[in-house]
């Protein structure tokens, strides 16, 4: 399978969850009207370079749909409630997954306006290079303080701040919802895991997950 922004995501049948319901946590927010949603959106402290949006968390319904998934928790931010099947017919997803961040930047620009993101790759030989993760770290500043979440294509494995590694070998889609000091600690909002919906990853760790495939912001 070759290693580009185009490379087909696949969720490990170890990432299957079908269930879905709002956690509580730093990223996650539980039910709510979408005015109550606007109105307590954001939580900024930029005095000490942090923000992070509120979101109305859902898990995947199946093992294939993390790219619908985490287009539908980013777009919840903005208080929009899509449901996530209509998206994946948007995005042409399948059992063999959604194919890239290209077909998940459309989707998000019908709802948020045109042009309003755009896809970014992050070529494998590039992930440790300093211009790439300034880049990132930039683009969710920049996005996160838009008030909109960013949506990565990641794969392989990663381990958050706390220690523990989150494993997508086949690909997986995630949002990124939040960062602190001035964005070199990113917060992630997971669809795979209801368990583990909010978790915080060093943004130069989070760059190398997203080696070989891009994000949209």
């Amino acid at each position: 399978m070759a290693t580009t922004l185009l490379r087909k995501t696949v969720l490990t049948a170890a990432g299957v969850v079908a269930t879905a319901g709002g956690i509580a946590g730093p990223a996650v927010a539980a039910q709510a009207t979408p005015a109550e949603r606007a109105a307590a959106q954001v939580t900024t402290d930029r005095k000490h370079g942090e923000r992070e949006l509120d979101v109305r968390y859902e898990a995947q319904p199946n093992f294939y749909f993390c790219g619908p998934a985490a287009a539908r928790n980013a777009l919840s931010v903005q208080g929009k409630n899509i449901d996530v099947h209509a998206m994946a017919k948007e995005m042409g997803t399948t059992e063999a997954g959604t194919n890239s961040i290209n077909d998940i930047t459309p989707v998000l620009n019908k709802q948020t306006g045109k042009d309003v993101y755009k896809s970014t790759e992050i070529p494998m030989d590039k992930a440790r290079d300093r211009d790439k993760v300034d880049k990132l770290r930039a683009d969710v500043v920049t996005t996160v303080d838009d008030g909109r979440a960013v949506v990565a294509n990641i794969a392989g494995t990663a381990t958050d701040t706390d220690g523990n590694t989150h494993s997508f070998e086949g690909g997986h889609y995630i949002s990124v919802v939040g960062y602190r000091d001035g964005g070199k600690i990113v917060t992630i909002a997971d669809s795979a895991n209801p368990n583990q919906a909010s978790y915080r990853m060093d943004v130069d760790e989070l760059a190398r997950w997203i080696a070989s495939r891009g994000y949209s912001s």
